[in-house]
């Protein structure tokens, strides 16, 4: 079968996603013997069911990587924040896990993530311009999913 040249797709089909996703799937539990993987959703609804926070990610080999993290900005300040990550954390700590991965731009909230005992690993300067993309992470133990030093979540 010929080979084509690259091409660009803004909008590419769902199934197309989905299908380069589990290639890279099957590759990873290949190369690590791990098959463990599964989504992680957890969403703050209001009365009519509509999401106002949400946080997705997955759990697999032994970590936890939270991809999106959004809380309403009408619903902000009003500890939903915490709530969801805290659940994340002992989801992911019932999941076998022993870590939580995560990136967040300086613009967003890396503060947020520090008070709750998340320790920056990395970060690239200027990306995008103007501003810092950092990546925590926080070690999990038993029974201490709720917060660093005991703060109440924000």
């Amino acid at each position: 079968m010929p080979l084509t040249h690259p091409t660009v797709e803004d909008r590419p089909a769902a199934h197309d996603l989905q299908f380069v996703e589990e290639q890279i799937d099957r590759y990873n539990r290949t190369r690590t013997g791990a098959s463990d993987d599964r989504a992680l959703a957890i969403f703050v609804r209001d009365e009519r069911q509509r999401i106002v926070a949400g946080l997705t990610g997955f759990s697999w080999a032994g970590m936890c990587e939270v991809q999106n993290f959004w809380v309403h900005e009408d619903e902000r300040r009003r500890g939903h924040g915490g709530r969801l990550l805290e659940a994340a954390e002992r989801e992911a700590l019932g999941r076998g896990c022993s870590i939580v991965v995560l990136g967040t731009y300086s613009f967003q909230a890396p503060e947020f993530y520090q008070r709750r005992g998340y320790e920056l690993v990395g970060r690239v300067e200027d990306c995008p311009p103007g501003h810092t993309n950092y990546y925590l992470k926080k070690v999990l133990r038993a029974g201490v999913a709720d917060g660093a030093r005991g703060e109440r979540p924000g």
